[in-house]
């Protein structure tokens, strides 16, 4: 079986690295918004001090004029001053009005620009308050963001309002600035992952992984009978605990697989004897059925012995010409083998043989089972009819097991036409087979007296009889039942008392796994 601990180790490492990353961009994410808002508050002051001066530098250009702050020149030794100053803010320009809302000064803006700051600029004068104000959309770091930053305040000379100021000023720069530093920032976050990913897969292999390893090469490797964990051994932690648990459990595991072969072993004892309990049942109640069989077969064999004694006596006195001697010799050895062919059937019934399954006819065997029953006194007052039309009657069985069952299902209803010793008139016993849904069903029918129905559910337990007591054992068709239920069978009785006995079994047809003599493949 092979192991996948190099599988857990890249999960382990593959997740540990999607932890640190995300922690890591987290924190990142966290840190830029945070650097972002610094650089803009920064800007912000910038721009503050930016006015300032603006201011400072506007109120020398006044002199002390009473004159209004209105259609004042400003020359270019100004406007480069101030043009400096936004350079070194890194201010875009900026646009100043007068008491009146009219436009004195403005520098570095387009016109949509320079609008919205003279608007900002009155704002701020007429509030008396400065304000920060954004305009535009551009591309951040991670998310679009404000564009433009405006920066107003009113302007005052001597402690008076003599207008308002406002500046302008790009975030673009601040943003490009974060952009560049975000770029060392990814490379460090690669790196310090590289680095903590290999710190912790060797921690997390050392703590976690090689235990693993090790607990699970222990029990592939183990066969039982040894304790080869040392619990001593272990660490004080989780995989600790398991492997200890691991060892409680093999240890049991061990104990449980030594009860169980002890209980097989019970087990396959006591199924040697209840097997050979069943076989001595079965060879009983078949020398029950030969010693039934015997008397009749007595009476069949002294007829021809009777045949036999008189021609050889009549050999004996002589006085035969050749012909006549050779046909009673003829004749002799014909009764002889007629006697033989008797006892061998006899005897090849009663004969205890191991079970062999073979593919039979079962056609074959009836008929075989009705001639061996036929030198039985009073059977030729009974009509023995068979209706054998199932065009497949080859099943997987052992023959000498089958031809008890049949022997036993006839003899039965041979028993209940007889009444004390008499057969019944117009005895009849129908033997049929066909085929259904692939079995073979056989229906064993006979006009005798029947039984009553609550004792049909009973005529296939051991020791049920209905015969009287000394003529039956009550385990014929218990052996019966037995025999077709392991050939994977059914067996089932119909009777109503007055209206006769219906035996009818279903075995399963033949199977390709037998040749067609009928010899295992």
């Amino acid at each position: 079986m092979k192991t996948h601990i190099f599988g857990l180790r890249a999960g382990i490492l593959t997740q540990l690295i999607f932890l640190i990353v995300a922690a890591m961009l987290l924190i990142n994410v966290v840190i830029l918004n945070l650097y972002e808002k610094d650089l803009i508050i920064e800007k912000e002051k910038t721009g503050r001090l930016l006015l300032k001066g603006i201011e400072y530098i506007t109120a020398n250009t006044i002199k002390d004029s009473e004159q209004e702050f209105k259609n004042i020149y400003f020359d270019t030794d100004f406007a480069s001053l101030i043009q400096e100053m936004l350079d070194a803010g890194e201010y875009m320009g900026i646009a100043i009005v007068n008491i009146s809302g009219e436009s004195v000064f403005s520098i570095g803006l387009d016109h949509e620009a320079k609008q919205y700051g003279l608007t900002l600029a009155m704002t701020a004068m007429n509030t008396l308050s400065q304000s920060v104000n954004n305009k535009g959309v551009t591309w951040g770091v991670l998310w679009p963001r404000k564009k433009e930053l405006y920066l107003s305040t009113p302007l005052k000379y001597k402690g008076r309002v003599i207008g308002g100021i406002s500046a302008l000023s790009s975030l673009v720069p601040v943003y490009e600035t974060l952009r560049r530093s975000e770029r060392l920032v990814i490379i460090y976050i690669a790196i310090d992952t590289l680095v903590l990913a290999l710190v912790g897969i060797y921690l997390l292999s050392r703590i976690v992984v090689n235990p693993i390893h090790k607990l699970l090469r222990m029990t592939m490797e183990y066969e039982g009978s040894e304790f080869l964990i040392s619990t001593g051994e272990t660490p004080a932690n989780e995989i600790g605990n398991l492997t200890r648990a691991l060892a409680n459990m093999l240890k049991r595991l061990d104990e449980n697989k030594r009860e169980l072969k002890s209980h097989i072993v019970s087990l396959e004892k006591a199924n040697k004897e209840l097997k050979a309990a069943q076989n001595e049942i079965v060879q009983s109640e078949k020398l029950a059925s030969v010693g039934r069989l015997a008397a009749g077969i007595a009476h069949e064999i002294g007829n021809p012995i009777g045949i036999i004694l008189g021609y050889i006596d009549l050999i004996m006195k002589g006085g035969l010409t050749p012909e006549e001697e050779k046909d009673f010799l003829t004749r002799v050895e014909g009764e002889i083998s007629r006697v033989n062919n008797i006892i061998r059937q006899l005897l090849d019934f009663s004969r205890t043989s191991e079970e062999e399954r073979i593919r039979l006819s079962i056609h074959s065997l009836i008929t075989d089972t009705v001639e061996m029953l036929k030198p039985q006194t009073g059977m030729n007052k009974i009509a023995i009819s068979l209706a054998l039309t199932a065009e497949n009657d080859n099943v997987i069985a052992d023959k000498n097991q089958l031809q008890q069952v049949f022997l036993n299902i006839l003899i039965n209803s041979i028993d209940a036409l007889s009444e004390e010793g008499d057969v019944m008139e117009d005895a009849q016993i129908h033997v049929i087979s066909k085929n259904r849904n692939g079995l073979l069903e056989l229906e064993f029918i006979d006009n005798g007296p029947g039984i009553s129905a609550d004792k049909v559910d009973h005529i296939f337990d051991p020791f049920f009889t209905t015969k009287d007591p000394g003529k039956g054992t009550g385990l014929g068709l218990s052996v019966c039942y037995r025999i077709i239920e392991a050939l994977g069978g059914t067996i089932r009785a119909e009777s109503q008392e007055g209206k006769g006995m219906i035996i009818r079994i279903d075995l399963p047809l033949n199977s390709d796994q037998y040749t067609s003599s009928g010899e295992p493949v």
